[in-house]
C-alpha cells in the first residue's frame, strides 16, 4: 500500500483566508504541514472569493457556490487519493457515488457537533476514516450526548506562528480587562454579558479599570444596548473589529485577557493571549480549563459566579506582580505545548498512525 505521503491530497474547507475565525486557521496549519511534509495537496475554500495562498500553493475558491464546491469534490474524486476537511459542515459534500468513494477525514471543533448535532453531520463523522478532534473537552462532550466515536483522535491546535511576539504585555497605563471574540447573536456564549455585569464591581475597587471589548458580529448591538445600561458605561470601549497589524499594540496595552466562555472546544485566543505574556480568565464550562492551567497561567471560574469573576479580575488588575508571573508563566506553556511546529509534529505523528498500512 502507497503510504499516505506519497498519495494525492484535497483539503477542503468552508474559509481559507485570515482574519475569518479559529476554524479557518486550524485549515491553513492543517494545510501548511501537509506541504511542508511535502505531501501533493490541492486546497478548496467554499466561502472564499479569491485565492489564498499557504505555503507557496494557492487555493480554489468557489466564492459561495454550494454547487461549485460539491462539483470539485466530485471531480477531486478521480484524481485524489485521500480527503480532508475543515468540518463535518463541508464534508457532507463528500463523493459517495460508488466508483468515486475516497477515504476522508475531519475536523471536529466541538460546538457544531455538541447539541443540535443534525444527522446527516453525525453520519459525516462516523463515516470517516479518521475524526481529528482539537480537544479531550471536546471529544469527551461529544460523547457524552451521542455515543462512542472509535475513529477519532485528539489532535491539541496552536497559534499559527512559532515565535514569541517582538514585545510582550507591558502592564503599563489604565488597568485594562480585554475580551477578543466575534459576537454572534445566536451563541451568546462568550462572556460578554458576564463581563459586562461585572464591571460595576469592578470599578468600585479599581475605579479606573476598562473593559475592552474586540470584535464584530450580529450581536455586537445586543452587547452594546447591555453596556448603556450599565453605570459602568463610562469605562466599556467597543473596538469593533481589529485588523492584524493592530493587534499587538492591542495586546500591550492590555493587563488580562478574559473570555469565561461556556462553549469553547479549546479556544486559539486564549493561547495568543498566552503567547503574549498575558494571565488568561477562562471558564470552568468548557475546554479553556484544559487550555488555561488554572491559578498558574490565570484563572478558570464557573461563568456563571459573577462574584469571583470579578474577584480574579480586580485580583489580577491590583497585584501587577501576580499578573505578570502568571503571564510569564502562560508564555512558557505556550512555548511548551502551543506553538506551530509542536502542532505540526502532533498532525503528523496522528496521520502515521490513522493512515498506518
Amino acid at each position: 500500500m502507497t503510504s499516505w505521503r506519497n498519495q494525492r491530497w484535497q483539503l477542503a474547507a468552508t474559509v481559507l483566508k485570515p482574519g475569518q475565525g479559529g476554524i479557518a486557521r486550524v485549515a491553513r496549519m492543517t494545510a501548511r504541514a501537509l506541504i511542508e511534509e511535502g505531501v501533493s495537496l490541492d486546497l478548496l475554500a467554499l466561502v472564499d472569493d479569491t485565492p489564498t495562498e499557504i505555503a507557496g500553493r494557492g487555493s480554489v475558491a468557489v466564492n459561495g457556490s454550494r454547487v461549485g464546491y460539491a462539483a470539485r469534490t466530485h471531480a477531486a474524486a478521480f484524481t485524489h487519493d485521500q480527503f480532508l476537511y475543515d468540518s463535518s459542515g463541508p464534508a457532507r459534500a463528500h463523493p459517495r457515488v460508488p466508483g468515486l468513494r475516497r477515504p476522508y477525514g475531519v475536523w471536529l471543533h466541538g460546538v457544531e457537533a455538541w447539541e443540535g448535532l443534525t444527522l446527516g453531520r453525525e453520519r459525516t463523522l462516523r463515516q470517516a476514516a479518521f475524526v481529528l478532534v482539537n480537544s479531550h473537552y471536546t471529544l469527551a462532550r461529544f460523547e457524552a450526548l451521542h455515543g462512542p466515536l472509535p475513529n477519532a483522535h485528539v489532535c491539541p491546535l496552536a497559534t499559527e506562528e512559532d515565535a514569541a511576539p517582538a514585545h510582550n504585555a507591558e502592564f503599563a497605563g489604565p488597568p485594562t480587562t480585554l475580551i477578543l471574540a466575534r459576537i454572534d447573536a445566536q451563541e451568546m456564549y462568550k462572556g460578554h454579558t458576564e463581563l459586562i455585569e461585572a464591571w460595576p464591581s469592578v470599578i468600585a475597587r479599581v475605579p479606573d479599570a476598562r473593559l475592552l471589548i474586540a470584535g464584530d458580529g450580529s450581536g455586537l448591538e445586543t452587547v452594546r444596548t447591555l453596556a448603556k445600561k450599565s453605570s459602568a458605561v463610562g469605562n466599556i470601549d467597543f473596538l469593533g473589529f481589529v485588523p492584524a497589524e493592530a493587534m499587538p499594540a492591542l495586546w500591550r496595552r492590555t493587563h488580562v485577557f478574559a473570555m469565561p466562555s461556556r462553549g469553547e472546544g479549546f479556544g486559539l485566543v486564549y493561547i495568543e493571549a498566552m503567547r503574549h505574556g498575558l494571565p488568561v480568565i477562562a471558564s470552568r464550562q468548557d475546554a479553556g480549563q484544559e487550555v488555561n492551567h488554572d491559578g498558574v497561567t490565570g484563572f478558570n471560574v464557573d461563568q456563571h459566579d459573577i462574584e469571583i469573576l470579578v474577584g480574579r479580575i480586580v485580583d489580577l488588575l491590583t497585584r501587577q506582580e501576580l499578573a505578570r508571573s502568571m503571564g510569564l508563566a502562560g508564555q512558557q506553556h505556550w512555548h511548551n505545548t502551543y506553538r506551530y511546529s509542536l502542532f505540526a509534529a502532533r498532525f503528523i505523528a496522528a496521520l502515521d498512525e490513522l493512515c498506518a498500512e
